[in-house]
Protein backbone atom coordinates (compact mmCIF):
# COMPACT_ATOMS: atom_id res chain seq x y z
CA UNK A 1 0.00 0.00 0.00
CA UNK A 2 0.93 3.65 -0.41
CA UNK A 3 0.43 5.25 3.00
CA UNK A 4 0.83 8.85 4.16
CA UNK A 5 1.01 9.74 7.87
CA UNK A 6 0.51 13.35 8.95
CA UNK A 7 1.46 14.82 12.34
CA UNK A 8 1.84 18.46 13.38
CA UNK A 9 5.32 18.32 14.93
CA UNK A 10 7.97 15.89 16.15
CA UNK A 11 8.58 17.02 19.72
CA UNK A 12 9.36 14.54 22.48
CA UNK A 13 5.97 12.99 23.15
CA UNK A 14 3.88 9.84 23.09
CA UNK A 15 1.94 10.64 19.90
CA UNK A 16 5.18 11.39 18.09
CA UNK A 17 6.92 8.20 19.25
CA UNK A 18 3.84 6.19 18.27
CA UNK A 19 3.80 7.74 14.78
CA UNK A 20 7.49 7.10 14.17
CA UNK A 21 7.19 3.46 15.24
CA UNK A 22 4.15 3.05 12.97
CA UNK A 23 5.93 4.53 9.94
CA UNK A 24 9.06 2.48 10.57
CA UNK A 25 7.29 -0.88 10.91
CA UNK A 26 4.88 -0.33 8.03
CA UNK A 27 7.86 0.48 5.80
CA UNK A 28 9.66 -2.65 7.05
CA UNK A 29 6.60 -4.68 6.04
CA UNK A 30 7.03 -3.47 2.46
CA UNK A 31 4.58 -0.59 2.27
CA UNK A 32 5.47 2.74 0.65
CA UNK A 33 5.27 5.16 3.56
CA UNK A 34 5.58 8.96 3.66
CA UNK A 35 5.47 11.11 6.80
CA UNK A 36 4.33 14.74 6.56
CA UNK A 37 5.18 16.97 9.52
CA UNK A 38 5.78 20.58 10.48
CA UNK A 39 9.26 22.08 10.88
CA UNK A 40 11.67 20.96 13.60
CA UNK A 41 11.66 24.16 15.65
CA UNK A 42 13.23 24.20 19.13
CA UNK A 43 12.93 20.87 20.97
CA UNK A 44 11.21 19.20 18.03
CA UNK A 45 14.57 18.22 16.59
CA UNK A 46 15.01 15.61 19.30
CA UNK A 47 12.63 13.23 17.48
CA UNK A 48 12.97 14.68 13.99
CA UNK A 49 16.50 13.22 13.90
CA UNK A 50 14.98 9.74 14.12
CA UNK A 51 13.42 10.13 10.67
CA UNK A 52 16.83 10.32 8.99
CA UNK A 53 18.12 7.19 7.26
CA UNK A 54 14.78 5.38 7.56
CA UNK A 55 12.91 3.31 4.98
CA UNK A 56 10.12 5.88 4.79
CA UNK A 57 10.22 9.37 3.31
CA UNK A 58 9.70 12.53 5.42
CA UNK A 59 8.33 15.78 4.01
CA UNK A 60 8.35 19.01 6.04
CA UNK A 61 5.52 21.49 5.45
CA UNK A 62 6.91 24.76 6.76
CA UNK A 63 3.52 26.36 7.48
CA UNK A 64 2.21 23.39 9.49
CA UNK A 65 2.30 24.78 13.03
CA UNK A 66 0.50 23.93 16.28
CA UNK A 67 -0.95 27.40 16.99
CA UNK A 68 -4.24 28.34 15.31
CA UNK A 69 -3.39 30.94 12.67
CA UNK A 70 -5.23 31.20 9.33
CA UNK A 71 -2.16 32.76 7.70
CA UNK A 72 -0.34 29.46 8.35
CA UNK A 73 -3.25 27.03 8.34
CA UNK A 74 -4.60 27.77 4.85
CA UNK A 75 -1.19 27.49 3.12
CA UNK A 76 -0.45 24.34 5.16
CA UNK A 77 -3.73 22.77 4.04
CA UNK A 78 -3.02 23.61 0.41
CA UNK A 79 0.54 22.25 0.67
CA UNK A 80 -0.67 18.97 2.20
CA UNK A 81 -3.33 18.64 -0.48
CA UNK A 82 -0.75 19.21 -3.22
CA UNK A 83 1.59 16.55 -1.76
CA UNK A 84 -1.26 14.04 -1.45
CA UNK A 85 -2.30 14.66 -5.06
CA UNK A 86 1.28 14.00 -6.17
CA UNK A 87 1.70 10.84 -4.05
CA UNK A 88 -1.81 9.41 -4.66
CA UNK A 89 -1.82 7.30 -1.47
CA UNK A 90 -4.23 4.48 -0.66
CA UNK A 91 -4.42 5.63 2.97
CA UNK A 92 -4.08 9.01 4.68
CA UNK A 93 -3.52 8.47 8.41
CA UNK A 94 -3.46 11.55 10.65
CA UNK A 95 -2.33 12.26 14.21
CA UNK A 96 -2.62 15.20 16.65
CA UNK A 97 -5.06 18.13 16.51
CA UNK A 98 -3.80 20.45 13.77
CA UNK A 99 -2.30 17.72 11.57
CA UNK A 100 -5.44 15.67 12.15
CA UNK A 101 -7.84 18.40 11.02
CA UNK A 102 -5.90 19.69 8.00
CA UNK A 103 -4.80 16.21 6.91
CA UNK A 104 -8.29 14.74 7.03
CA UNK A 105 -9.83 17.69 5.21
CA UNK A 106 -7.21 17.39 2.46
CA UNK A 107 -7.47 13.61 2.18
CA UNK A 108 -11.25 13.62 2.04
CA UNK A 109 -11.30 16.43 -0.55
CA UNK A 110 -9.24 14.22 -2.87
CA UNK A 111 -11.35 11.06 -2.52
CA UNK A 112 -11.92 9.37 -5.86
CA UNK A 113 -9.42 11.45 -7.83
CA UNK A 114 -7.07 8.53 -8.57
CA UNK A 115 -9.09 5.49 -7.54
CA UNK A 116 -12.62 4.80 -6.31
CA UNK A 117 -13.00 5.77 -2.64
CA UNK A 118 -9.25 6.41 -2.31
CA UNK A 119 -7.64 7.57 -0.18
CA UNK A 120 -9.10 5.94 2.94
CA UNK A 121 -8.90 8.52 5.74
CA UNK A 122 -7.89 7.28 9.22
CA UNK A 123 -7.27 9.31 12.38
CA UNK A 124 -5.58 8.18 15.60
CA UNK A 125 -6.89 9.72 18.82
CA UNK A 126 -3.89 10.01 21.15
CA UNK A 127 -5.77 12.47 23.36
CA UNK A 128 -8.70 14.85 22.97
CA UNK A 129 -8.42 18.63 22.79
CA UNK A 130 -11.51 19.18 24.95
CA UNK A 131 -11.39 18.44 28.68
CA UNK A 132 -12.88 19.62 32.01
CA UNK A 133 -9.93 21.90 32.84
CA UNK A 134 -10.59 24.58 30.25
CA UNK A 135 -13.48 26.92 29.44
CA UNK A 136 -16.78 25.63 28.09
CA UNK A 137 -16.68 27.91 25.03
CA UNK A 138 -13.27 26.58 23.98
CA UNK A 139 -14.47 23.02 24.55
CA UNK A 140 -17.54 23.66 22.38
CA UNK A 141 -15.31 25.02 19.61
CA UNK A 142 -12.98 21.99 19.71
CA UNK A 143 -15.91 19.56 19.75
CA UNK A 144 -17.55 21.33 16.79
CA UNK A 145 -14.31 21.18 14.78
CA UNK A 146 -13.78 17.50 15.65
CA UNK A 147 -17.37 16.67 14.66
CA UNK A 148 -16.83 18.35 11.30
CA UNK A 149 -13.57 16.42 10.78
CA UNK A 150 -15.29 13.17 11.85
CA UNK A 151 -17.62 13.53 8.89
CA UNK A 152 -14.52 13.29 6.70
CA UNK A 153 -13.00 10.31 8.53
CA UNK A 154 -13.49 6.69 7.51
CA UNK A 155 -12.14 5.19 10.72
CA UNK A 156 -10.68 6.12 14.09
CA UNK A 157 -7.93 4.36 16.02
CA UNK A 158 -7.90 5.08 19.76
CA UNK A 159 -4.86 4.53 21.97
CA UNK A 160 -7.23 3.54 24.80
CA UNK A 161 -10.86 2.47 25.10
CA UNK A 162 -11.39 5.59 27.21
CA UNK A 163 -10.67 7.80 24.20
CA UNK A 164 -13.37 6.03 22.18
CA UNK A 165 -15.89 6.43 25.01
CA UNK A 166 -15.15 10.16 25.39
CA UNK A 167 -15.30 10.83 21.64
CA UNK A 168 -18.64 9.03 21.25
CA UNK A 169 -20.05 10.80 24.32
CA UNK A 170 -19.22 14.12 22.61
CA UNK A 171 -20.97 13.02 19.42
CA UNK A 172 -17.76 12.45 17.44
CA UNK A 173 -18.03 9.54 15.04
CA UNK A 174 -20.05 6.31 15.33
CA UNK A 175 -19.24 3.29 17.48
CA UNK A 176 -18.62 1.08 14.45
CA UNK A 177 -15.90 3.48 13.24
CA UNK A 178 -13.58 2.87 16.21
CA UNK A 179 -10.92 0.34 17.09
CA UNK A 180 -8.35 0.42 19.92
CA UNK A 181 -4.64 -0.09 19.23
CA UNK A 182 -2.52 0.50 22.31
CA UNK A 183 0.43 2.79 21.59
CA UNK A 184 3.46 0.64 20.78
CA UNK A 185 6.65 0.75 22.81
CA UNK A 186 10.00 -0.54 21.54
CA UNK A 187 10.20 -2.89 24.47
CA UNK A 188 13.69 -4.37 24.39
CA UNK A 189 15.39 -1.47 26.20
CA UNK A 190 12.80 -1.58 28.99
CA UNK A 191 12.80 -5.37 29.40
CA UNK A 192 16.60 -5.70 29.40
CA UNK A 193 17.88 -5.48 33.02
CA UNK A 194 20.35 -2.63 33.54
CA UNK A 195 23.39 -3.54 35.72
CA UNK A 196 23.20 -2.39 39.33
CA UNK A 197 26.36 -0.30 39.09
CA UNK A 198 24.81 1.81 36.31
CA UNK A 199 21.62 2.27 38.30
CA UNK A 200 23.56 3.33 41.40
CA UNK A 201 25.67 5.69 39.27
CA UNK A 202 22.46 7.27 37.91
CA UNK A 203 21.17 7.81 41.45
CA UNK A 204 24.45 9.30 42.63
CA UNK A 205 24.37 11.73 39.71
CA UNK A 206 21.20 13.25 41.18
CA UNK A 207 22.17 13.00 44.82
CA UNK A 208 20.01 9.98 45.68
CA UNK A 209 21.35 7.24 47.94
CA UNK A 210 21.63 3.66 46.73
CA UNK A 211 19.18 2.34 49.37
CA UNK A 212 16.47 5.00 48.99
CA UNK A 213 12.97 4.08 47.75
CA UNK A 214 12.67 6.31 44.69
CA UNK A 215 9.37 7.52 43.26
CA UNK A 216 9.86 8.64 39.66
CA UNK A 217 7.64 10.86 37.53
CA UNK A 218 8.23 11.07 33.78
CA UNK A 219 6.29 14.04 32.42
CA UNK A 220 6.70 17.57 31.16
CA UNK A 221 6.85 20.15 33.97
CA UNK A 222 3.70 21.77 32.70
CA UNK A 223 0.12 22.56 33.63
CA UNK A 224 -2.19 19.61 34.38
CA UNK A 225 0.72 17.16 34.66
CA UNK A 226 0.18 16.93 38.43
CA UNK A 227 3.63 17.63 39.89
CA UNK A 228 2.06 19.98 42.45
CA UNK A 229 0.06 17.06 43.93
CA UNK A 230 3.21 14.95 44.16
CA UNK A 231 5.09 17.77 45.90
CA UNK A 232 2.21 18.14 48.34
CA UNK A 233 2.27 14.41 49.09
CA UNK A 234 6.05 14.56 49.56
CA UNK A 235 5.64 17.01 52.45
CA UNK A 236 3.87 14.31 54.46
CA UNK A 237 5.68 11.22 53.18
CA UNK A 238 9.13 12.74 53.82
CA UNK A 239 8.19 13.08 57.49
CA UNK A 240 7.00 9.48 57.72
CA UNK A 241 9.88 7.87 55.82
CA UNK A 242 13.56 8.72 56.03
CA UNK A 243 14.51 6.50 53.10
CA UNK A 244 12.36 7.84 50.24
CA UNK A 245 13.08 10.30 47.44
CA UNK A 246 11.37 11.70 44.35
CA UNK A 247 12.76 12.07 40.85
CA UNK A 248 11.13 14.41 38.30
CA UNK A 249 12.20 13.46 34.78
CA UNK A 250 11.42 16.13 32.19
CA UNK A 251 11.47 19.85 31.60
CA UNK A 252 8.90 22.52 30.87
CA UNK A 253 7.62 25.99 31.54
CA UNK A 254 6.93 25.28 35.25
CA UNK A 255 10.40 23.90 36.02
CA UNK A 256 11.69 27.03 37.77
CA UNK A 257 8.46 27.44 39.75
CA UNK A 258 8.58 23.86 41.00
CA UNK A 259 12.26 24.08 41.90
CA UNK A 260 11.57 27.25 43.88
CA UNK A 261 8.62 25.61 45.65
CA UNK A 262 10.67 22.54 46.56
CA UNK A 263 13.43 24.76 47.95
CA UNK A 264 11.01 26.83 50.03
CA UNK A 265 9.42 23.68 51.48
CA UNK A 266 12.80 22.33 52.52
CA UNK A 267 12.45 19.34 50.18
CA UNK A 268 15.44 20.01 47.93
CA UNK A 269 17.26 17.07 49.52
CA UNK A 270 14.37 14.74 48.67
CA UNK A 271 12.96 15.91 45.32
CA UNK A 272 15.42 15.88 42.42
CA UNK A 273 15.09 17.18 38.87
CA UNK A 274 16.85 15.53 35.92
CA UNK A 275 15.80 18.01 33.27
CA UNK A 276 15.08 16.74 29.78
CA UNK A 277 16.28 13.18 29.12
CA UNK A 278 16.42 11.59 25.70
CA UNK A 279 14.05 8.66 25.05
CA UNK A 280 17.01 6.26 25.16
CA UNK A 281 17.67 7.33 28.78
CA UNK A 282 14.15 6.66 30.08
CA UNK A 283 14.69 2.91 30.73
CA UNK A 284 17.67 3.78 32.96
CA UNK A 285 15.64 6.38 34.88
CA UNK A 286 12.80 3.91 35.43
CA UNK A 287 14.99 0.96 36.39
CA UNK A 288 16.97 3.20 38.77
CA UNK A 289 13.70 3.94 40.58
CA UNK A 290 11.25 1.80 42.56
CA UNK A 291 7.77 3.24 41.95
CA UNK A 292 6.27 5.27 39.11
CA UNK A 293 3.98 8.08 40.29
CA UNK A 294 1.86 9.68 37.57
CA UNK A 295 -0.60 12.41 38.53
CA UNK A 296 -1.54 13.95 35.20
CA UNK A 297 -5.14 15.19 35.09
CA UNK A 298 -5.63 14.42 31.40
CA UNK A 299 -3.89 11.84 29.25
CA UNK A 300 -4.96 9.48 26.50
CA UNK A 301 -2.97 6.64 28.02
CA UNK A 302 0.38 7.80 29.35
CA UNK A 303 3.21 5.76 27.79
CA UNK A 304 5.16 6.06 31.00
CA UNK A 305 2.71 3.66 32.71
CA UNK A 306 3.39 0.60 30.50
CA UNK A 307 7.05 1.64 30.19
CA UNK A 308 7.44 1.43 33.98
CA UNK A 309 5.62 -1.90 34.03
CA UNK A 310 7.94 -3.29 31.36
CA UNK A 311 10.74 -2.38 33.80
CA UNK A 312 8.84 -4.38 36.48
CA UNK A 313 8.01 -1.24 38.47
CA UNK A 314 4.55 -0.73 40.01
CA UNK A 315 2.60 2.40 39.13
CA UNK A 316 0.58 4.82 41.23
CA UNK A 317 -1.66 6.88 38.96
CA UNK A 318 -4.59 9.23 39.08
CA UNK A 319 -7.63 7.41 37.70
CA UNK A 320 -8.00 9.46 34.50
CA UNK A 321 -8.71 8.53 30.89
CA UNK A 322 -6.99 5.26 29.94
CA UNK A 323 -4.97 4.73 33.14
CA UNK A 324 -7.29 2.05 34.49
CA UNK A 325 -6.72 -0.03 31.34
CA UNK A 326 -3.23 -0.85 32.66
CA UNK A 327 -3.17 0.13 36.35
CA UNK A 328 -5.17 -1.98 38.80
CA UNK A 329 -4.71 -3.74 42.14
CA UNK A 330 -2.48 -6.32 40.47
CA UNK A 331 -0.11 -3.81 38.85
CA UNK A 332 -0.18 -0.75 41.11
CA UNK A 333 -2.66 1.63 42.70
CA UNK A 334 -5.27 3.94 41.16
CA UNK A 335 -5.98 7.18 43.02
CA UNK A 336 -8.93 9.55 42.74
CA UNK A 337 -7.76 12.64 40.78
CA UNK A 338 -6.55 15.50 43.01
CA UNK A 339 -6.97 13.36 46.14
CA UNK A 340 -3.64 13.92 47.89
CA UNK A 341 -4.65 11.85 50.96
CA UNK A 342 -5.23 8.80 48.75
CA UNK A 343 -1.99 9.50 46.91
CA UNK A 344 -0.06 9.60 50.19
CA UNK A 345 -1.53 6.29 51.39
CA UNK A 346 -0.97 4.53 48.08
CA UNK A 347 2.69 5.62 48.01
CA UNK A 348 3.17 4.79 51.69
CA UNK A 349 1.89 1.25 51.16
CA UNK A 350 4.46 0.64 48.44
CA UNK A 351 7.31 2.42 50.24
CA UNK A 352 6.80 0.15 53.25
CA UNK A 353 6.59 -3.17 51.40
CA UNK A 354 9.41 -4.20 49.05
CA UNK A 355 7.83 -7.59 48.38
CA UNK A 356 4.58 -5.94 47.32
CA UNK A 357 6.51 -3.69 44.94
CA UNK A 358 8.24 -6.72 43.47
CA UNK A 359 5.03 -8.70 43.03
CA UNK A 360 3.09 -5.84 41.45
CA UNK A 361 6.03 -5.01 39.19
CA UNK A 362 6.32 -8.56 37.88
CA UNK A 363 2.56 -8.83 37.32
CA UNK A 364 2.56 -5.48 35.54
CA UNK A 365 5.31 -6.60 33.19
CA UNK A 366 3.39 -9.71 32.16
CA UNK A 367 0.19 -7.69 31.66
CA UNK A 368 1.65 -5.21 29.16
CA UNK A 369 4.30 -7.13 27.20
CA UNK A 370 2.02 -8.32 24.41
CA UNK A 371 -0.53 -5.49 24.63
CA UNK A 372 2.08 -2.78 23.88
CA UNK A 373 4.35 -4.75 21.57
CA UNK A 374 4.98 -2.94 18.24
CA UNK A 375 3.79 -5.87 16.14
CA UNK A 376 0.53 -5.99 18.10
CA UNK A 377 -0.23 -2.37 17.19
CA UNK A 378 0.89 -2.68 13.57
CA UNK A 379 -1.21 -5.83 13.06
CA UNK A 380 -4.32 -3.88 14.09
CA UNK A 381 -3.43 -0.91 11.85
CA UNK A 382 -2.46 -2.97 8.82
CA UNK A 383 -5.59 -5.15 9.10
CA UNK A 384 -7.72 -2.00 9.32
CA UNK A 385 -6.13 -0.53 6.17
CA UNK A 386 -6.74 -3.76 4.26
CA UNK A 387 -10.34 -3.91 5.44
CA UNK A 388 -11.06 -0.30 4.45
CA UNK A 389 -9.53 -0.77 0.99
CA UNK A 390 -11.48 -4.02 0.43
CA UNK A 391 -14.72 -2.32 1.41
Amino acid sequence: MKIVHIITRLILGGAQENTLITCKLLAERGHEVTLITGPAIGPEGALFEQTKGTAYNTIVVDRLRRAINPFNDVPAYLAIKKILRQLQPDVVHTHSAKGGILGRLAGYALKGEWAKDRPAVVHTIHGLAFHPYQGSLLNKLYIAVEKAAAGRTDFFISVADAMTEQALAAGIGRAEQFVTAYSAIEEEAFLEPIPEDRRVEFRVKYGISANAVVMVTVARLFELKGHDYIIESARELSKRFNNCAWLFVGDGSLADAYKKQVLELGLAGRIKFTGLLQPTEIPLALQSSDILVHCSLREGLARTLPQAMLCARPAVSFDVDGAREVVNQDTGRLVEPKNVSQLIEACAELIEDAQLRKRLGEQGRESVKEKFAPDTMIDVIENLYNRLLRE
